[in-house]
């Protein structure tokens, strides 16, 4: 490491980052003093001062040339390049010749590209790098002692360094996965030795098949100046003989997904069982892993499959056939065999080739017998590494304002909007501001002057001039008396309230408002994302981050309408959350674009993918055509103008300025003159044509309220035509993907992405001439350092320079940061730092939210401490749903104590796989109690800190819930993690640990945890340990406040809305999980026995299944009954041993039985399953 940094490619001097052209003449210039000092002072050197450059500056040739040297020689030589003092005369040198000798020669010699090697490098990791404990660790890492890994501070030394560290530390987090992937995988598949020497596979894994056969199919001439093969590509046979599911799976596997190739030579007999505890590599007996990217299926006739679109009849009806959209029916292919095309590593296949000609080793590419798939979500580490290293090879063209905060030198403020010289004086603030007094409460301190006297038309939207004060340019100091006149002239507001323009007669031309009161700091926020620069914005839980968030993009869109904003976020649903607000706004929807896959989510009828967008183009346009031809009906125009754009476009410049023209003379006031009211309407062409408007369109009130109508009307027609004319090319663009493409460069103002696609994508989006001018980023403070990069850099620079103008950052990093799953790169490396917090770190100037309207007062206090200023926004105090207690449970937040169960607390039936069966009971039963009480499940969900006590839960659930509709399935039984970003009304937590506290000790953890529920908060833990834990103190020393056992008030119910009289009947405390459980079973009991249904059921049970109306109603009880019978002696019966990992397995075979005499639909799969648990593979899940 230390040699790399020495021979980087920075000027010692300046720190300016040197290209590599600079370095090679650097090199140039040390080795031609070298010969020139050698020529005139040493003539034994006459060889090496004569030779050219190339056949003298190895390492070889210049210790074969400097070898021979005497010590005292050499020093003359390295005095004479001022590189050591002048040796005395008569003195012999004091240092040792090997010293003397390396100094020049590491001098002088050729240093190897850093590009060249990157370029060469194959980006799949192979056995050697995965399994190799130094390059990539696996044992949990403490925090001590060194590791020969890059690291990711506060500071860089160019572009290029940072680019390269991230590179490196991707490429290993990758590759540290992919190892967890391969083992799990191969364990599943159980490779044994048979009995005549080769593999065979004792068991299956999903992701996982055999190879029935491989072969090389093109190997590619080199690319002029490279020694590699431009592509190599292979086909893979495999035999899916699975379960459909799967085998769609398989079937599904999408161009450019990546797989790996393994061979495994088993030296473990038949049946031998494997131990996970012991090396895995040795048991296996795996050989050799390659990477490979899949182009595709192979067809009948041996061609690709490839993703084609079709064409919607509907949309594209006046259109050719071809130019529609939407994906192809793949053909069907018979039999189980399916062979897939795949492109390898060519820098991989040339170093294989090579080595196995140059030194016999064997052809690995004769031997794979896996083929393994990986989860999408955790695949795109080939197209990310791809992206850093095209990155590394052009010119990285940052904004000048953001270079040195990248990097982080400099003033970290100086991108603030305030700093900036081209700050904007006039802006439009649109909608923002509900009303002047709304304007005056969120600029206190400023003096307002309203530019229109009369007060009834103070009203919004307001146009706001700010005083700009040019601390840019002023550097000298000022006097003291000087800068209080500047501070009075600063502050002071220009409003000026203005009229928006009439759109036209019909409802829907009304432009859609903001409704929403927005905070003072919320404001800032919207100034400063509305100015150029960078703009930091740090939003605590429940505090209007994304609000706050479309609001900058509504006013941006409308204020700068020739500008185009990318929208990135960390997740899809947080993009899909900020779709549905900016589709409540005044935003045309044509101008809207969604890319990647996470558009199927979104919860509107509307597609704002590529291809939904330009099905929207083509519909809007045959409407558009449609009401042409309607206007041309109504003028008495013959002919067929609303056939193309084109046409309409001729008759709009022929037929309707015209008219409007000779109206416009006839209405308009000549000198002198006055024109009646009447007249305006009188004259008007266009009657007919709004005939089905709300009637009458002109109210005769006013001739200025008339000319306002006129002209509205006539801005609704001239609409059409625009839109049209910018429709003309989607006619001209045959193909669905030129017209995708069209839409994305030219048409589409606001482009939305979360960050890994914009690093998979971003090849292709320069390629295209992607441009953007503002980039707003959410969630900022989940997105690794490296995917929040990236999409600054998704265009070509113009002239040498980025056309980037604002950079928008909110995020919270007191909440968790990205996931990073190898200890020693997320602590050492701190590769788990995000761009947003290295910024907050640095110092740059944030705008911190300070009132939040999520949760109740006194919930917000149980994570406000770790915010500057967090208060409520006064509805948490006002609103009668935050006024009322929870029902049928006497606080709003309470920390319930759990002892051990049968003398077993936490248990870890595989490693790290963290399970608690008395707290995964006593959350279930408080579940059941609050939907006795009729709490709606919805508003319920459970979360846990670890995988494996969310999979226990869901289990208890399944038994004790699924299939009751008493019960049903709460909202969600996630982790902790995966549930940020995300809320509900009441939340149970189980925190599982008894033994040592865990991953809760991170303090963002713990925010994330207690700020999730809006209304109500009940956890379950072992107090002992989490309240002696010091970083917890805050929270904890609240929460243990309050009792330790559970209060409960079985007699009140959800629907009651009125505050509880204190007078009343007294608490119920709940010991334990069994007194718990007891109870949800006898009140339910009573519940079913107090209904009249219950005698029916009595009477139904001995019959055999038949389905009538009551039947419904009568599969209510047994069930149910029958599970509960079984909680209530549930501590005498359970055994220790199986506690943790199948709990009361009778119950499940009982209920079965019950199921079946009362004719019970098969039990749902549970609806809250997350994307984690992907069917049989959750169980095996170890990642806490």
């Amino acid at each position: 490491m230390l040699k790399f940094y020495t021979g980087f490619e920075i000027n010692d001097q300046t720190g300016n980052a040197l290209t590599e052209k600079e370095m090679t003449t650097l090199h140039y210039d040390k080795i031609l003093s070298l010969q020139r000092a050698a020529f005139a002072h040493f003539p034994e050197l006459q060889d090496f001062a004569l030779s050219n450059v190339a056949a003298v500056d190895t390492r070889e040739s210049l210790m074969k040339h400097f070898g021979h040297l005497s010590p005292n020689t050499l020093h003359q030589v390295a005095s004479y390049l001022c590189l050591l003092p002048e040796l005395p005369e008569g003195q012999d040198t004091t240092y040792e010749k090997e010293v003397l000798l390396e100094l020049l020669v590491s001098r002088h010699e050729r240093r190897i590209s850093q590009i060249e090697q990157l370029n060469q490098m194959p980006l799949y990791p192979t056995e050697k790098i995965i399994w190799d404990e130094n390059i990539v660790p696996t044992e949990y890492y403490s925090g001590e002692g060194c590791l020969a890994l890059p690291k990711l501070n506060l500071q860089f030394l160019t572009l290029h360094d940072y680019l390269l560290r991230n590179f490196n530390l991707f490429r290993l987090e990758s590759t540290y996965e992919i190892r967890q992937d391969i083992e799990d995988v191969v364990w599943r598949m159980k490779p044994w030795q048979s009995e005549y020497g080769g593999a065979v596979f004792g068991g299956w894994a999903r992701m996982a098949q055999m190879i029935t056969s491989f072969s090389i199919v093109e190997v590619a001439k080199p690319n002029i100046g490279e020694s590699w093969p431009a592509r190599v590509r292979a086909d893979v046979t495999v035999n899916l003989n699975v379960q459909d599911h799967i085998k769609h799976e398989w079937e599904g596997l999408r161009k450019h997904d990546v797989c790996l190739l393994i061979t495994v030579r088993p030296n473990l007999p038949y049946g031998t069982r494997f131990d996970r505890r012991q090396p895995f590599v040795e048991q296996t007996g795996l050989v050799y892993v390659r990477g490979c990217e899949v182009q595709g299926m192979l067809d009948d006739k041996g061609r690709v499959i490839e993703e084609g679109y079709h064409y919607s009849v509907a949309v594209t009806s006046s259109l050719p056939k071809h130019s529609g959209l939407g994906p192809d029916p793949k053909p069907k292919l018979r039999g189980d065999a399916r062979t897939f095309r795949v492109w390898l590593d060519p820098n991989q296949y040339q170093q294989d080739m090579t080595s196995s000609i140059q030194s016999g080793t064997e052809d690995p590419y004769e031997t794979f017998n896996i083929i393994m798939r990986r989860k999408p979500k955790e695949n795109n580490f080939k197209a990310v590494l791809e992206t850093i290293r095209n990155l590394m090879n052009t010119e990285c063209v940052v904004p000048d304002w953001l270079h040195d905060i990248i990097l982080g030198y400099g003033d970290p403020g100086s991108a603030h909007y305030s700093k900036m010289p081209n700050q904007i004086s006039t802006l439009d603030f649109n909608d923002t501001f509900l009303s002047l007094d709304h304007l005056h409460l969120c600029f206190p301190g400023y003096t307002i002057k309203v530019t229109e006297e009369n007060p009834d038309l103070q009203v919004f939207p307001f146009r706001i001039t700010f005083p700009i004060s040019n601390k840019a340019d002023k550097v000298k100091k000022r006097k003291a008396d000087d800068e209080v006149e500047d501070k009075e002239e600063d502050m002071t507001l220009i409003v000026e309230p203005y009229v928006t323009l009439n759109r036209g007669p019909y409802p829907y031309n009304q432009p859609k408002r903001n409704t929403i009161q927005f905070t003072p700091t919320q404001i800032e926020a919207i100034r400063a994302g509305m100015q150029p620069g960078l703009t930091m914005v740090v939003g605590p839980p429940g505090t209007g981050k994304t609000d706050v968030a479309v609001q900058i993009i509504s006013n941006l869109y409308h204020n700068f309408p020739e500008q185009r904003t990318l929208i990135v976020t960390h997740s899809n649903q947080a993009l899909n959350q900020l779709f549905e607000k900016i589709m409540a706004l005044d935003i045309d929807e044509r101008h809207l674009l969604r890319l990647g896959h996470g558009e199927e989510e979104l919860e509107t009828e509307k597609d704002f993918s590529r291809y939904g967008r330009v099905n929207y183009v083509l519909a809007r346009r045959l409407e558009l055509l449609r009401e042409v031809g309607r206007l041309q009906e109504s003028l008495d125009v013959p002919g067929d103008v609303s056939y193309t754009c084109e046409t309409a476009g001729h008759f709009y410049l022929y037929q309707v300025i015209s008219r409007w023209e000779e109206y416009m003379s006839k209405v308009k006031p000549k000198q002198g003159k006055t024109v009646e009211v009447q007249a305006v309407a009188a004259h008007f062409p266009f009657h007919k044509y709004f005939s089905n408007a709300p009637q009458p369109v002109f109210k005769g009130r006013s001739y200025e309220e008339e000319m306002d109508i006129a002209e509205g009307c006539y801005r609704h027609i001239k609409k059409i035509f625009t839109q049209l004319e910018e429709f003309r090319a989607f006619e001209l663009l045959r193909s669905g993907l030129d017209r995708s493409k069209y839409l994305l460069v030219k048409e589409a103002k606001i482009i939305a992405m979360t960050c890994t696609h914009a690093a998979l994508k971003r090849h292709d989006l320069v390629e295209l001439g992607f441009k953007y001018d503002n980039i707003l980023m959410e969630e900022a403070a989940q997105i690794l350092e490296i995917e929040t990069f990236i999409p600054l850099l998704l265009q070509n620079p113009e002239d040498g320079y980025s056309r980037l103008k604002r950079w928008i950052m909110i995020g919270d990093h007191h909440q968790l940061p990205p996931v990073i799953k190898n200890m020693a790169f997320q602590k050492y490396s701190n590769m788990e730092q995000s761009l947003f917090t290295r910024f907050v770190r640095l110092g740059v100037p944030t705008i911190d939210l300070d009132a939040q309207g999520r949760a109740r007062a006194s919930l917000c206090n149980l994570y406000n401490w770790r915010y500057k200023h967090l208060g409520n926004l006064p509805h948490v105090q006002q609103l009668p749903e935050f006024q009322v207690p929870n029902p049928g449970l006497t606080f709003d937040f309470q920390l319930i104590n759990v002892e051990d169960f049968n003398g077993v607390g936490e248990s870890e039936p595989n490693p790290y796989f963290y399970q608690n069966l008395a707290e995964a009971e006593y959350t279930v039963a408080l579940y059941m109690y609050m939907r006795l009480l009729g709490y709606p499940a919805d508003r319920i969900s459970i979360l846990t800190t670890y995988n494996g006590q969310k999979h226990l839960i869901r289990d208890v659930i399944n038994q004790r819930c699924a299939g009751n509709p008493f019960f049903s399935q709460p909202n969600k039984v996630t982790t902790v993690d995966r549930f940020q970003g995300q809320q509900n009304d009441y939340i149970i937590l189980s925190l599982v640990r008894t033994k040592a506290v865990g991953h809760l000790r991170d303090v963002r953890r713990l925010v994330v945890a207690m700020s999730r529920a809006r209304l109500g908060l009940y956890i379950f833990a072992r107090v002992a340990l989490f309240q002696n834990c010091f970083e917890l103190t805050p929270v904890f020393n609240q929460l243990t406040a309050r009792p330790m056992q559970l209060h409960i008030r079985p007699h009140e119910y959800y629907s009651q809305e009125q505050p509880r009289d204190a007078s009343g009947q007294p608490d119920q405390i709940i010991k334990n999980m069994p007194e718990m459980t007891n109870l949800v079973y006898n009140m339910y009991m009573h519940m079913i026995q107090t209904s009249q249904k219950y005698k029916q059921q009595q009477q139904k049970l001995a019959m055999p299944p038949q389905q009538t109306k009551t039947d419904a109603v009568v599969q209510e009880a047994p069930v149910s009954s029958g599970e509960l019978q079984e909680e209530t002696p549930m501590e005498q019966e359970t055994p220790e041993g199986e506690a943790a990992s199948e709990p009361n397995s009778e119950d499940t075979s009982e209920k079965k039985e019950k199921q079946d005499t009362v004719g019970h639909a098969k039990m749902p799969e549970h609806p809250g399953r997350d994307s984690d648990s992907d069917g049989e593979d959750s169980g095996e899940e170890q990642k806490q």
